[in-house]
């Protein structure tokens, strides 16, 4: 890979729908939709965004976006700083 490659800040996107609007359980683990693998926050963002408004009329439909980044290197953050 040349050293000029843009650093890439891996981002998921995923949802369905939860128990409760308490805790973060989804109600179905075979019903999560996986949207996306995004480059960078920004992306992962706009499709999040499209993904909840999509759904706004189901309360209980909820979906977020995972750092993948964060898991894959966890000492990124003190690199960076």
């Amino acid at each position: 890979m040349p050293d000029s490659a843009p650093q890439q800040l891996l981002h998921l996107v995923i949802g369905g729908e939860l128990l409760d609007l308490e805790h973060n359980t989804f109600k179905n683990l075979d019903d999560v939709e996986i949207v996306g693998l995004y480059p960078n926050y920004a992306t992962a963002h706009a499709a999040w965004r499209a993904k909840a408004q999509s759904t706004v009329d189901n309360a209980q439909m909820r979906y977020f976006i995972v750092h993948l980044h964060r898991l894959l290197d966890p000492n990124q953050e003190s690199k960076a700083r």
